[in-house]
């Protein structure tokens, strides 16, 4: 008789999870904040860049402000809440990933275009001519698409400089 071996693993039904590493980046530049927030577009967020009640985006900007903050987020989270949040989140994200970009996916691209759409939406991901060079097999001109991304507003920041250099190095790497 044999001994048996149990192994536990994550079953993710074949789907890729971005690396240790991306997250901690997502984290660097979204920021952690473990009590709720309205950030620039007046939405009420917690965790890192986790939108409490995505239906406020219908809200006209100049309403939003008014907008009090959803029942039962008024409280500080813990970290273990915000890390809980986070994976959901980057659950959903990595799944769309997966759907809109489905070849071509190394280690690097994918925890890239899972940051940059955590950062823009999915939405902007489909559209964008990012995607569409990636799926070409483009990637040294998706790479350079990135840094196109870096705007708000109509304005340059810097914040989102950095951060899309960042992404596009990890495309490449």
């Amino acid at each position: 008789m044999g001994i048996g071996c149990i192994l536990l693993v994550r079953y993710t039904g074949f789907q890729k999870v971005i690396d240790h590493k991306v997250i901690e980046m997502i984290k660097h530049h979204e920021g952690v904040k473990q009590k709720p927030y309205q950030c620039p577009a007046l939405l009420w967020t917690v965790g890192i860049g986790h939108v409490i009640d995505p239906s406020h985006a219908k809200v006209l900007l100049a309403e939003r402000k008014a907008l009090p903050i959803p029942s039962g987020w008024d409280r500080v989270l813990t970290m273990e809440e915000v890390d809980e949040i986070l994976s959901k989140d980057l659950a959903r994200f990595e799944s769309g990933v997966q759907r809109l970009c489905p070849s071509g996916l190394t280690t690097g691209r994918f925890g890239a275009l899972v940051s940059f759409a955590f950062n823009v939406g999915l939405g902007n991901l489909q559209n964008s001519t990012l995607r569409m060079k990636h799926n070409r097999g483009e990637f040294e001109g998706a790479a350079e698409e990135f840094l196109k991304w870096n705007k708000a507003g109509g304005k340059e920041l810097k914040g989102l400089t950095t951060r899309r250099k960042d992404e596009r190095a990890l495309y490449l790497s």
